[in-house]
Order: C-alpha cells, then sequence, then structure tokens
C-alpha cells in the first residue's frame, strides 16, 4: 500500500470552550482555516490536539468533525495510539467509521515496552484495520525509542505506510532511510529538522508551526524538492525563530497562544497544562510581528 498525506501535515490542536469542553465548530473553522493556508493534511487528536486529556467519545467526534470539513479536500488522519493495545484498536476501528484517510499511532508511553513488544503493539493496531497507518516515534514524550529495525519488521505490514520521526536523532533518519523501501514516507516530527529531514530522504513534516506559516513551509519544501536548496536555508533560517518560540514551554500551550493571537480562538489547554505566562506570551507575540504574521 502506498498512502500520499502530502508534505506538509499540521497536527492540529483541540479548539476549547472557557469552560473546558470541545468547541467542535472552532475545530471545523480551524481545519478549514489550515487547509486553505498550506497543509495537506490534518493529525487530529495528537499530542498537539492534548489526545492524553481527551475522552474516547471526544476523539470519535473530532474525526468525525474534521472529515465533514475537509474531508475530499486534505488527508484526515486520526491520532488513535495509546499505552493500551486494545484501546487503540478501538479507536483506531471508531476511527475508520468516522472516514479519515489515516491513522496516526504513537509509541505506548510510560509502559516502557521492548522492542518485541512495540512490534507486536503497532502489529495488532496495523491489522485490525484497512487505513494506512503512520507510526509516531517521539521517545521524548514516550519514554521508548522505536529503533530503525523495528520499524523496519513494521514495514512489511502492507498498511503501515509511514512514520513520524521525532527522535532528533539524523542519524536515526539516516538508518531509517537506508533500511526502509523507497516507498515508505518519512516525516520530521520537529519543525527546526525538516530541512536537514529531507536533504536525509524524508517526505515532509508533521508540524506545529504550520498553523501559522503553513505557506511558508509549503515554500520551503517545493524548493528544496526543485533544487533550489540555497533558498530553502533561507526560508528555514527566517523561520527557525519561529519554531524555537512554539516549544518555549510544553506544546501545544504556545501554539495556542499564537492561534489566540491571530483570531483564531482556540481557548487554553486542559489541566494539567496551563496556559503560557505573560512573559511567554510576549516572546510569541514579538516573534509573530517580527515574521508579519500578526
Amino acid at each position: 500500500m502506498v498512502a500520499d498525506f502530502g508534505r506538509v501535515i499540521t497536527a492540529m490542536v483541540t479548539p476549547f470552550h472557557k469552560d473546558g469542553s470541545v468547541n467542535y465548530a472552532q475545530a471545523k473553522k480551524l481545519a478549514r482555516h489550515l487547509v486553505e493556508s498550506g497543509s495537506d493534511g490534518l493529525v487530529v487528536a495528537g499530542t498537539t490536539g492534548e489526545s492524553p486529556t481527551l475522552t474516547k467519545d471526544e476523539k470519535g467526534a473530532l474525526f468525525q468533525a474534521v472529515v465533514e470539513e475537509v474531508g475530499g479536500k486534505a488527508a484526515v488522519i486520526a491520532g488513535t495510539g495509546t499505552n493500551s493495545t486494545a484501546e487503540s484498536v478501538a479507536l483506531t476501528q471508531a476511527a475508520e467509521r468516522a472516514g479519515v484517510d489515516g491513522i496516526m499511532v504513537v509509541g505506548p508511553y510510560y509502559n516502557k515496552p521492548s522492542q518485541e513488544g512495540l512490534y507486536q503493539h503497532f502489529a495488532a493496531i496495523a491489522r485490525s484495520t484497512r487505513l494506512p497507518v503512520m507510526l509516531y516515534n517521539v521517545p521524548g514524550r514516550t519514554a521508548v525509542n522505536i529503533l530503525p529495525g523495528t520499524v523496519a519488521r513494521l514495514a512489511e505490514i502492507e498498511n503501515v505506510v509511514a512514520i513520524k520521526e521525532a527522535s532528533g536523532s539524523l542519524e536515526q533518519v539516516t538508518e531509517l532511510r537506508r533500511l526502509l523501501p523507497d516507498h515508505f514516507a518519512i516525516y520530521s516530527g520537529d519543525d527546526s529538522l525538516t530541512l536537514p529531514m529531507l536533504a536525509l530522504g524524508a517526505r515532509g513534516v508533521v508540524s506545529v508551526a504550520s498553523h501559522v506559516a503553513g505557506k511558508r513551509i509549503q515554500e520551503m519544501i517545493n524548493a528544496f524538492t526543485a533544487g533550489n536548496v540555497t533558498l530553502a536555508a533561507k526560508i528555514h533560517a527566517e523561520l527557525f525563530p519561529l519554531f524555537k518560540v512554539l516549544f518555549i514551554t510544553t506544546n501545544p500551550v504556545p501554539v495556542k497562544a499564537a492561534l489566540n493571537f491571530l483570531g483564531l480562538q482556540v481557548g487554553g489547554p486542559r489541566l494539567p497544562l496551563v496556559e503560557a505566562t505573560e512573559a511567554e506570551k510576549e516572546k510569541i507575540r514579538e516573534c509573530l510581528e517580527q515574521l508579519n504574521l500578526v
């Protein structure tokens, strides 16, 4: 199976009302805005969407809302990974019923399984669905690294087609590209590493910064793929302060502040995350102003 999720995929935040409930109407508006401003696809209820604090029913309703709004216009990828294999399978099947185009499955957090445990976890999820599967390796969040050899084993399963790689190791990206078939897509999981990962054979990025600079990120990737590395590097350097300020504190706290500055009212985060401090907000605002984004 070959799945084309595009090159710029936004890991979409989940908008909340003031009382902390999910704002589905605003989620639809945000999804439409993102697709109109450079996103080829959207990850719904991923880490940036605060998946650990969303219920299964909330996730299912978000999948359905975003599919209703932008289905057929962009790839809708459901974040269905948890640290429970059975729960992940159930959520994956709910996402398939909602009509999404694919699923993204994060490494099981907290449990710290072995590489064989990781393989069996992802394999069980992949075999429970006909949807294309993107693995998500983020050891800084999960406390376990999905090693390239394990990814290569998983790539032998027909519908495991991509990985969002956020280990921060370019050596690991190189090993992934060396071991994986050409059609298997590697996506950067860190905005600041997108350009160097493209040079190592990555397809694109699952981005946070594309909430506010999606078109510019598209321009960077298009410049690189067209062979204009100088222009791509120039855009990367231009956007680098944004990439850094959006992680001035725990994601998605800064990007939610940025979206609120831009008038895309997404509310604050759910506990245990709290809103950015006034000092952090000022740094975020200054960066947006310097890039003429606000």
